[in-house]
């Protein structure tokens, strides 16, 4: 084996869980490539009776569940989060991250995340009404499905 060829690794998937509306995506994924999800939780949540399916309950601390995932991330992980500042932790220890949208957050987009991030968070201190965020719809979900998917299959092949 050459320098420049890399072992195929072993995936594993890690859930930011209390407000992830793709849990139900994320078994079947991992059942059908059988890659290991850690669900993480301020709470208990109701999880599958599967071997590969663990469930991480933390204290209801402020960002215990991020720092749980934080300090799991590595570049065998597959996080799964909304949250820009945990994304941009786990990216730092190797991980790759998703959205539940699909939406990749990268090493060159998650400065732009972070910033965009911090100009929302002072507009409606200027007194700015804004809607919400999109709602989440079959696109989105979709969209996520083969993000995972990519995922998966890139960390198997090794790259």
């Amino acid at each position: 084996m050459t320098a420049a060829m890399t072992l195929p690794t072993a995936p594993r998937i890690l859930v930011d869980a209390d407000a992830c509306p793709v849990k139900d995506e994320i078994y079947r994924v991992a059942w059908r490539t059988e890659v290991p999800v850690t669900i993480v939780s301020n709470s208990h949540l109701r999880v599958p009776d599967h071997p590969l399916v663990q469930r991480v309950v933390v204290s209801d601390g402020f960002d215990a569940a991020d720092d749980w995932i934080a300090e799991a991330a590595s570049p065998t992980a597959i996080v799964v989060t909304a949250d820009i500042l945990l994304a941009d932790r786990a990216i730092k220890a190797g991980a790759t991250v998703i959205a539940p949208n699909g939406k990749p957050f990268t090493q060159s987009s998650i400065g732009a995340a972070i910033a965009t991030r911090a100009i929302m968070a002072d507009l409606p201190a200027g007194g700015d009404q804004l809607g919400g965020p999109a709602p989440f719809g079959k696109a989105d979900r979709s969209r996520f499905l083969s993000a995972l998917d990519e995922a998966i299959g890139r960390m198997k092949r090794g790259r």
